[in-house]
């Protein structure tokens, strides 16, 4: 077995070292707590970016629910969706369910509904507690800076 990087290029980094001791850059999500509060618009902006990723989550939460009590549990696609949709709501079943297969997916769909509900509220409030605390962090610095 060969070595796994060839004899280095005067002048080029040896970029496999480089990767094991550099971590890649990944972007923040949110402005750092020095930086300057962000403008309503830009603001409005990750708010509407959070809803809509919130809206996808949610919408393929129901069809996978729906395709499943659909195909699972022999219900028609408007009742499916209704089941889906209680379940993922946290307010339970609506027909009864009487096949063993349709039982376990109902089990373990109603287990990934309560962690995609506790995610997906995440989501939401993250942007506007973000806002909060750091505008009372830019406060806080605004403070120090003045002398007594």
């Amino acid at each position: 077995m060969g070595p796994l990087v060839g004899p280095p290029t005067p002048g080029a980094p040896n970029r496999l070292c480089y990767a094991l001791v550099q971590p890649p850059r990944v972007p923040r999500m949110y402005e750092h707590r020095t930086a300057p509060l962000l403008s309503r618009r830009a603001f409005f902006r990750r708010l509407a970016r959070h809803f809509s990723v919130s809206f996808a989550l949610i919408a393929g939460s129901l069809a996978f629910g729906a395709a499943g009590y659909h195909w699972a549990a022999g219900m028609g696609w408007i009742d499916a969706l209704l089941n889906a949709a209680m379940i993922l709501t946290g307010m339970g079943p609506v027909q009864p369910i009487h096949q063993t297969s349709a039982k376990l997916f109902a089990t373990f769909y109603a287990l990934y509904s309560g962690v995609a509900f506790l995610g997906i509220a995440g989501l939401l409030i993250a942007p506007v507690a973000h806002r909060i605390l750091h505008t009372l962090h830019v406060d806080e610095d605004d403070d120090e800076d003045t002398p007594a």
